[in-house]
Order: structure tokens, then C-alpha cells, then sequence
């Protein structure tokens, strides 16, 4: 494991990255520093890039936050959020899991992720009650997005009914603007506690990476994924078989720093071996 202090001497080891946004390349309010420079400095070394988001909603949300923080649309070659492959697989329904789960949602999230349900078909409901699943975006402002105990009760509702649920975000929390909020990852993980049945969609699931390296057009040996979250973003890496490079200033900023040999022994805890830790995604 390499300990940088920039990214520029990976840029020539790989053809193409796939790149993590929250944590990697902004924390919701705007970019981190250098981050833009990085993606352009691949871009004029001719490396593809693609960008992977367990945001929950549509790629063209993630698109237009991008442009709104001054991330352009050349700097990267795809985009493709865990939002969008959940919205693709409830289209679809091939999965035997997707197949067998009626029409009839409650959908547990904010309003600013209802474009998942554009051309579903689905009906969206109020409250678990009549739904035949719950499809989990994560909290709200107006419930609050410190904790999880708002939700419990709708969920001990959901897990009465036996309704399966779909995460479409694996993350547990994020920092956004200095401060963490849960995820919908973490309303997952105390409704598995409760006896319900989840399917998470996005990072660390390898399901997700083929869509993202067939844009990227590269064999696996010759792509490397960035990112900050080690349970999601690193341990996702080696289950797709792609090397990894480990930014420590996002979501384990806090407890590890710029400290390379504390990375290194959470990762090897953790059973993962990423190419490279990263104090942030600065080129040089």
C-alpha cells in the first residue's frame, strides 16, 4: 500500500477511474479543494473517468448538483448513482427479487428523491399500509436527519406488514458541510434488526459496477476506484475485482486524519488492501 500525499502519480498507473462524489469530490455545499483540478487534469491526460454515487435518486440529480457546485459536464465520461440502477431494476423487474414485488410502494425518503418513480409504473403510497414494499431513500429534514429514531416506528409498521424493502443507498451517514447525517443505509440496518428483509442497491455490491465499466470501455486491471467510505467504497472495489485508492479526508476524517499507518490497519482489520491511501483528491 502506497502513501501519497496527491493523486497525480496514479493518474499514469490506470486508463480509467471511477470516481466517488460525496466524501471525494464534494460534501454536498461544494467542491473540496483541488477536487476540480484533479478531474481536469485526467481529462487533458486523456484518462476516462466515471463518476458512481450511492446517492438515491436519478444520475440527472447528481448531474445537476454537480453543475450547480461548478463540475462540468466534460470532466467526466459517465455518471451513474445507485438511484438510477434502483429505478432500472424496478423497470426491469429480471431480478427474481424485483420480480416478485407488486406495484403498490411506500416510499420512506424526502420528496426531493420521487423521481426514482418517473415511468414505473408504480403506485406510490402514504403509509405502509395496502403497500407490497417499501422502497427506502433515507431521512427527511422535517423528521431530521441525526438519528434514526423519528423512523423507527414507521418501520416496526413496515416490519409488522412483512413488507421487503429496497435501499437505495447503502451509505450509513455522510458528511455534509461539516456535519454527519444517516443515511438510508442505516434505516436498513435497523429494519434488518427488526426481522425485515432488505435488498441494498449501490456500493459495496458488485451489481453495480458492471453498468459503470462498460461506459468506461477498460478491463478491470486497468481501472481504479476512488473513494472515501472504506465499507462501501473500498470493500465495493475488491468485490468487483478492481483496485482501490482510499481518500481519508471524507467520511473517516475525523477518527484517522492524515494518519497513512492507522489507514493501513483499519483496512487490513477490515480485510481490504487498497493500492494507495490519499490524504483528499488533490492532483499534486
Amino acid at each position: 500500500m502506497r502513501h501519497l500525499e496527491a493523486f497525480a502519480p496514479l493518474a499514469d498507473a490506470y486508463d480509467g477511474f471511477i470516481v466517488d462524489l460525496w466524501g471525494v469530490v464534494h460534501d454536498g455545499m461544494r467542491p473540496y479543494p483541488g477536487a476540480v483540478e484533479t478531474l481536469t487534469r485526467l481529462r487533458e491526460a486523456k484518462r476516462r473517468v466515471v463518476l458512481l454515487s450511492n446517492a438515491p435518486r436519478r444520475a440527472r440529480s447528481a448531474q445537476e448538483t454537480l453543475r450547480r457546485l461548478g463540475i462540468d459536464d466534460t470532466l467526466y465520461d459517465g455518471i451513474l448513482t445507485s438511484g438510477e440502477a434502483t429505478r432500472a431494476a424496478l423497470i426491469a423487474r429480471s431480478d427474481p427479487f424485483f420480480a416478485g414485488l407488486g406495484q403498490r410502494v411506500f416510499h420512506l425518503g424526502p420528496d426531493k428523491d420521487a423521481n426514482l418513480f418517473e415511468d414505473t409504473g408504480l403506485e406510490r403510497l402514504g403509509s405502509p399500509d395496502g403497500a407490497d414494499f417499501v422502497l427506502n431513500t433515507g431521512p427527511d429534514e422535517q423528521q431530521g436527519e441525526a438519528d434514526a429514531d423519528p423512523y423507527l416506528p414507521v418501520l416496526h409498521m413496515c416490519a409488522e406488514r412483512g413488507l421487503p424493502m429496497i435501499c437505495a443507498n447503502p451509505d450509513l451517514e455522510v458528511v455534509r458541510d461539516g456535519k454527519r447525517i444517516i443515511c438510508a443505509g442505516l434505516l436498513a440496518r435497523f429494519y434488518e434488526q427488526m426481522g425485515g428483509s432488505v435488498r441494498q442497491i449501490g456500493k459495496p455490491h458488485a451489481e453495480i459496477y458492471p453498468p459503470v465499466l462498460e461506459i468506461l470501455g477498460l478491463p478491470r486491471d486497468r481501472v481504479l476506484a476512488v473513494g472515501d467510505a472504506l465499507a462501501t467504497d473500498i470493500a465495493g472495489a475488491k468485490e468487483a475485482g478492481i483496485a482501490s485508492c482510499w481518500v481519508l479526508g471524507g467520511i473517516h476524517g475525523e477518527f484517522i486524519g492524515n494518519d497513512h499507518d492507522l489507514a493501513e490497519r483499519e483496512a487490513a482489520a477490515a480485510g481490504l488492501a487498497p493500492v494507495a491511501t490519499i490524504p483528499s483528491f488533490r492532483w499534486g
